[in-house]
């Protein structure tokens, strides 16, 4: 398995499997001309120095080896809000008092907000499904944490990725039906197309700047707020392991939940390791014949590449690597990689 970063001549694929994209994901929506902004975006953020005025995109692509097809995707955009506005809904309460009829009540609402202006929002994990085999979603989910880790200055202290939210059997998401459509008269679907490709100014210009009332809306849409949608629940939990949490912040059009980290805290950041390659082996190495089985990147910016590889780990330190793992991510012995241990050789599959 090979992933390295998106370039402008993946364009047809990645529009092609755009194309197959279920609804929600709005970071890759089937259309060419968002698709050529975006990857001329990709390459002009890995072409420039940090700036943390500007919002960055980059793009990371999972490529099969048998057939060279571009069968999975996972992205990073450093700087949310900088270029358009980024909204989301934030959940709180209100307390009264009546003294005098002794009555107290408490408020749920639903407050918009900009709170991850300038944050670093994890986008477009997908994997076409024939290629969801071993390891290969949990190497594409954690292979942000490795570039992250690679150049840390290019991504703020926050980490946060919007889980889709809740949809009914007819594709339909409550919360919008019941709240969004009700001030833009616009299918959920063509509502979130028009974010993705557009921007989401029509939010502002028309979304009311008052609180909402949970007591006001229909149980239905009130059940799915903070639910992910049956194929994104995967997603949450990997997200979960590695020390995201929700915190009661929602997609402005599913209720999708909101999971947020401290860069720091991150797992997959903090037991990811940089070291020397110090040689290849002899020959390809089997699993069981390994140290430890590792997601290993090349830690080039310019261009970006990792691989999933059993790896040996010498006492003394540093990496030992079998050469087709080496020749993919184009590294040579004296190169400094960074590995992350996906399990050590010794432990059940």
């Amino acid at each position: 398995m090979l992933i390295r970063s998106a370039k402008a001549e993946d364009l047809n694929e990645l529009l092609q499997l755009s194309a197959v994209l279920p609804p929600g994901m709005t970071s890759m929506p089937f259309e060419k001309s968002t698709w050529v902004k975006k990857l001329e975006t990709v390459e002009a953020s890995l072409a420039e120095s940090p700036d943390p005025s500007q919002e960055r995109v980059y793009l990371l692509v999972m490529e099969d080896q048998n057939s060279g097809r571009i069968v999975g995707t996972a992205g990073v955009v450093a700087g949310v809000g900088l270029t358009r506005p980024f909204y989301n809904y934030k959940l709180s309460k209100d307390f009264k008092v009546s003294e005098a009829l002794d009555i107290k009540v408490t408020s749920n609402l639903l407050n918009l907000v900009n709170d991850f202006t300038g944050e670093t929002e994890l986008v477009s994990l997908f994997l076409l499904p024939e290629f969801r085999t071993r390891y290969a979603g949990q190497m594409l989910s954690r292979c942000r944490f490795l570039f992250m880790s690679d150049f840390p200055e290019r991504f703020s202290s926050v980490v946060f990725a919007e889980i889709r939210g809740w949809l009914d059997e007819s594709e339909k998401s409550p919360f919008w039906e019941h709240l969004g459509r009700k001030f833009f008269n616009l299918p959920f679907a063509r509502a979130d197309f028009i974010s993705a490709v557009n921007g989401s100014q029509f939010i502002s210009d028309l979304m009311p700047r008052f609180p909402v009332y949970l007591e006001l809306l229909p149980e239905q849409a009130v059940s799915v707020l903070g639910k992910p949608h049956d194929e994104a629940a995967p997603a949450k939990r990997l997200l979960e392991k590695e020390g995201f949490k929700y915190n009661g912040t929602i997609d402005i059009f599913d209720a999708g939940p909101v999971m947020e980290c401290r860069r720091e805290d991150i797992a997959s950041m903090r037991n990811s390791r940089s070291m020397e390659l110090l040689s290849l082996s002899p020959g390809e190495l089997a699993e069981e014949e390994a140290d430890a089985l590792c997601v290993v990147s090349n830690s080039k910016l310019a261009n970006y590449r990792l691989t999933l590889a059993p790896v040996k780990l010498p006492e003394g330190g540093g990496l030992v690597l079998p050469p087709s793992a080496a020749n993919l991510i184009e590294v040579e012995p004296g190169d400094h990689v960074r590995i992350l241990e996906i399990r050590m050789s010794k432990d059940d599959a």
